[in-house]
């Protein structure tokens, strides 16, 4: 072990209280760090997924009279070749009306493929009783549709369109997104049931993508766009529908690195007055040790050193406070017997805030390491 890390051990060590109430307050404030930086990150992610996580960041639709889309499946295999690009979907969907006694209920008749079903909407995991659809002359609809119009599975649901086709479903399913403008008006089916219903032929009436990253979905938007070259068609993705989401969430991310960055600047100013305070308590050994041949830069190394040991064991620490307090705010933090967020370790966040926090710690000890260059040894035995 080189001596400036020996002789830093040594100080810290020879008054231990003061060290553990150092490196206690350093890790309180690094606890907060993480558990505020996590927790307002867990919130977007939840708020993300609840808004676009279960839906379709870009969708491809006509931009013509005609609303339906031909050659289809060229454009759907264009768009699955894009890297950034996770599930591509079809659907052929149009309003359509429900029978409710004698009252007609307006619906959305959504014919989709199994990318759709599973891959976007994910409506098959959200099937809470019944099962998925097993042929042409089935339906899926949402918890408040069913309670809205009486029906449960097994029984027929008439659908009838603006063209005044009236054809009977079995409803096969019930599905519960937990998003009320799909569980309350959807009517799911196979793709086939709803280009027939509708009269579309093999055409469909949009194409949905999702993305790996949500918030490249404007990037992905731009990409299908010279991919397709076609204007009679038009792209559209959740960024440019949802400006003040997404404004929203640009504040919330402004105001959590704001706070993060306050928390760091206050553990570095911490951490330097801590130690200059050292370089005043340690005068006399310092200047013994400089008298003894130590030379001025290994000196002022014993407080980088300081300031090192200092950063690693309050952040290592104050990470597992921060730890600690997001899961019990998982556990205590409940409504309707769900927690708010859920437990999200983010490695990246962890050891990316780990870093900053030692780094921080180190050029705070540069502070006392400067001022410990101006000791002259003999001024300093003189005062003793």
């Amino acid at each position: 072990m080189a001596l400036p890390l020996r002789i830093a051990v040594r100080f810290l060590l020879s008054g231990k209280g003061q060290t553990l109430l150092i490196v206690g307050g350093i890790a309180i404030a690094i606890s907060v760090q993480v558990f505020v930086g996590l927790l307002i990150e867990s919130l977007q992610a939840g708020l993300i997924e609840q808004t676009v996580g279960n839906s379709p960041q870009v969708t491809v639709r006509s931009a013509e009279e005609n609303v339906t889309i031909g050659r289809w499946q060229d454009m759907a295999t264009g768009i699955t070749s894009l890297t950034a690009v996770e599930h591509v979907g079809v659907a052929a969907s149009a309003n359509a009306f429900v029978r409710k006694a004698n009252d007609s209920v307006p619906v959305l008749f959504r014919g989709m493929d199994r990318d759709s079903i599973d891959g976007i909407y994910r409506i098959s995991g959200h099937i809470y009783e019944g099962q998925d659809i097993q042929s042409s002359g089935e339906v899926l609809i949402g918890r408040n549709l069913s309670e809205k119009l009486a029906i449960s599975v097994g029984d027929r649901l008439q659908v009838t369109t603006p063209g005044g086709a009236i054809v009977d479903y079995r409803v096969a399913g019930l599905f519960d997104l937990g998003v009320a403008a799909i569980d309350g008006s959807w009517v799911v089916s196979n793709l086939r049931t709803g280009q027939s219903l509708f009269g579309f032929s093999d055409r469909v009436t949009s194409i949905e993508v999702t993305v790996f990253d949500v918030f490249a979905a404007d990037l992905v938007a731009a990409a299908v766009v010279g991919l397709l070259d076609d204007d009679g068609l038009e792209v559209t993705n959740w960024k440019d529908e949802n400006e003040q989401l997404l404004n929203a969430l640009e504040s919330q991310s402004l105001s959590n690195n704001i706070i993060q960055a306050v928390i760091i600047i206050s553990v570095a100013i911490a951490i330097a007055s801590l130690l200059s305070v050292t370089v005043l308590q340690k005068r006399r050994q310092l200047g013994i040790l400089k008298a003894m041949g130590i030379k001025d830069s290994a000196a002022s190394l014993i407080f980088v050193y300081q300031g090192l040991l200092i950063g690693v064991m309050a952040s290592a620490l104050g990470i597992a406070l921060g730890l600690g307090l997001l899961y019990s705010f998982t556990v205590f933090a409940t409504t309707g017997g769900e927690s708010i967020i859920s437990f999200d370790f983010k490695p990246v966040f962890i050891l990316r805030s780990l870093g900053i926090s030692i780094l921080a710690a180190a050029v705070a000890g540069l502070i006392p390491a400067s001022r410990s260059l101006r000791l002259n040894p003999i001024d300093v035995i003189r005062e003793g």
